[in-house]
């Protein structure tokens, strides 16, 4: 925006905005609303289960990662990461344990969190 004779020159932009061009990458990959439901629905079955007790968020321009602590001065029990860079070769969605193992990738979320659940087990009378 420039000055000219006490005037403002209405031919330039007030706040440059760029457009949504293919190929180009969001500046911060983040969990949608779906997905945050799916992952907080399951971990909230884990804190009334007493398993899991805080969590923690972090995004960054290649990953979104979700981590899950037993007590909030520890390391991540488990870490849920969103990377959009592998989508199309082993899957978006990985599951990591503490000591860096991946305990499962793929495309659907629910599928990956699944590796978490326990199945039930037959308990004598």
């Amino acid at each position: 925006m420039t000055v000219k004779d006490g005037q403002l020159d209405k031919t330039d932009d007030i706040i440059p905005l760029r457009g949504w061009q293919s190929g180009t990458q969001p500046a911060q990959v983040a969990f949608d609303r779906k997905e945050l439901q799916t992952i907080l629905g399951f971990y909230g079955s884990k804190v009334a289960e007493g398993e899991w007790r805080d969590y923690a968020m972090d995004f960054s321009r290649d990953r979104a990662v979700f981590s899950v602590f037993r007590r909030a001065s520890e390391l991540p029990l488990y870490r849920i990461i969103k990377d959009p860079g592998l989508a199309r070769r082993q899957g978006m969605y990985s599951v990591i344990a503490q000591g860096g193992l991946v305990l499962k990738r793929g495309h659907d979320l629910p599928a990956v969190l699944r590796v978490l659940a326990r199945t039930p087990r037959l308990s004598s009378v």
